[in-house]
């Protein structure tokens, strides 16, 4: 799911991938990225499938993390330099959150049979969206902050220099 939203904000000119890493936001990888996040979002709901799609995906999220860390160093011209950068970064941090996602869905399956399973999976795929936005968002939030800062600040000079002397 993130790499496909990342390849719609691309697309959409509201994220900056690095230059090779552009083909995310083409027709063909929005439909495969499309068709595999379709296809993850409904097998994870079928109880018996998820786990399989669990193991499977113990290879491919740090894959993903790597390839969506790496396009997001824009400004790294090399694209070895940015996927090296890519799996230092990105494939702890998607590994890190699907160990702790199997472990509960195993503790999951052990107590409820599977039957919270589905739900779980909803709450999963819910945070990724919202994490993800967040991770779109938050330099965006602290950049304007900065700026709002940087204004009542100089707004705050202005306003001492107009003192008029007594």
């Amino acid at each position: 799911m993130p790499l496909l939203l990342a390849g719609l904000m691309s697309r959409a000119g509201l994220l900056e991938l690095g230059s090779s890493f552009h083909f995310l936001a083409s027709n063909r990888a929005l439909a495969i990225l499309a068709l595999a996040t379709i296809l993850e979002i409904v097998a994870d709901k079928i109880p018996a499938v998820d786990h399989g799609l669990d193991a499977l995906s113990t290879v491919l999220r740090p894959l993903a993390g790597s390839v969506l860390a790496a396009s997001a160093f824009g400004r790294i011209a090399d694209p070895f330099h940015a996927l090296a950068l890519g799996v230092v970064v990105g494939a702890p941090a998607a590994l890190v959150p699907h160990a702790g996602k199997a472990a509960l869905r195993a503790a999951s399956t052990a107590f409820t049979a599977g039957i919270a399973n589905p739900l779980l999976s909803l709450a999963e795929d819910m945070g990724a969206l919202v994490l993800f936005a967040l991770a779109v968002l938050v330099p965006i939030m602290v950049a304007l902050g900065l700026l709002l800062v940087l204004a009542l600040l100089i707004g705050r000079f202005r306003s001492h220099d107009r003192v008029p002397a007594s």
